[in-house]
């Protein structure tokens, strides 16, 4: 009986120590990664600062990510913008707060991002949007949820105090993004950079190594297909929208492909990402609402054991008085 819990207690130990070790490496690592959405397009001013304004009437979005649950201290990450359209800017501003918590709260980030995008109509039908975007980003570690091999008891697990120096500082620091949006009523395409400043993130006070924050470069296309008007067999408000995502942050390079498709208000998604994960999302979306959901299916080596990865988005879209003179407004996934 007493081996059968010790080694229940090794195990937990062992992983324990392999998310303790995989967190400090993070907040050791040369470079940095940014969380990147499963649904993209349902968190627009993140993906883009380029789409601020792109539904002309106020918008506010929200978002909530849980990646690999199963294990302690997953990856948690929340996001809320609100975007909006001003004729006297010819452009649209865009306000959005992300907050990305890893190993339970022992690494956490915190940004501001202001964002303005300016429209101009080339034609009736196409739209440029360019965009600048200014961040303000927090990052910390909270070493009082930090473990390490010297606290552990070979029978009572962590019960002791620790030896190591643990010289971790809060950073704050300011960057930058740019981006570009084109799009018709039924196509888009953009591409969008960034940390252009490339700013210094490391935590450890008179740190050597090279912590500076790497460019992301990330470009976005698809196009929507309106069923009803190629076959006899579908009906009034179905729709299939193919699109694809690569994004690229120093050696880390994601490519999503997928495709939605619409009938009235309901919404079914399937992507797959680079060898990693099948996604399903589902949603619903109303001239005003809009709630979806979706879930990563691990396919590398991590499954079972991660338990995937959970999505929600909530959007919605107040109500604003028609312009006598108005410009298509964009016509791409929600999701």
């Amino acid at each position: 009986m007493r081996s059968s819990k010790f080694m229940v207690l090794f195990s937990s130990v062992k992983l324990r120590c392999f998310i303790i070790l995989l967190t400090s490496s993070w907040i050791n690592q040369t470079y940095g990664q940014d969380p990147i959405f499963t649904q993209f397009y349902s968190n627009p001013i993140y993906l883009n600062p380029a789409f601020s304004g792109t539904n002309k009437c106020p918008r506010f979005v929200m978002n909530y990510r849980n990646q690999w649950p199963a294990f302690p201290g997953a990856f948690i990450t929340t996001a809320a913008s609100f975007d909006k359209y001003f004729d006297n800017l010819k452009g649209g501003i865009g306000l959005s707060v992300l907050s990305d918590q890893v190993g339970n709260g022992v690494l956490v980030t915190n940004q501001v991002n202001l964002s303005y995008a300016y429209h101009q109509h080339v034609s009736r039908s196409f739209t440029i949007n360019y965009s600048l975007q200014g961040s303000y980003i927090q990052k910390a570690a909270n070493t009082n949820k930090m473990t390490f091999g010297d606290q552990i008891h070979s029978r009572r697990g962590f019960v002791f105090g620790t030896q190591e120096v643990l010289n971790f500082e809060p950073v704050n620091f300011f960057d930058f993004s740019a981006g570009i949006l084109g799009y018709t009523d039924k196509f888009y395409m953009g591409f969008v950079a960034h940390h252009l400043l490339e700013p210094d993130e490391s935590l450890r006070t008179n740190s050597l190594s090279d912590t500076r924050l790497p460019m992301r470069y990330t470009i976005h296309l698809g196009t929507e297909f309106d069923l009803a008007s190629h076959s006899l067999y579908t009906s009034k408000g179905e729709s299939i929208s193919p699109s694809i995502l690569l994004s690229k942050q120093a050696e880390f390079t994601q490519i999503n492909l997928g495709l939605y498709y619409k009938s009235g208000n309901y919404v079914v998604g399937f992507w797959y990402r680079n060898r990693d994960s099948f996604i399903l999302t589902l949603g619903l979306e109303s001239e005003h609402l809009r709630i979806g959901y979706s879930y990563d299916i691990t396919t590398s080596q991590l499954t079972p054991q991660s338990g995937g990865s959970h999505e929600v988005s909530l959007a919605y879209k107040f109500y604003c008085k028609p312009k006598i003179k108005s410009y298509r407004t964009m016509s791409c996934p929600s999701f």
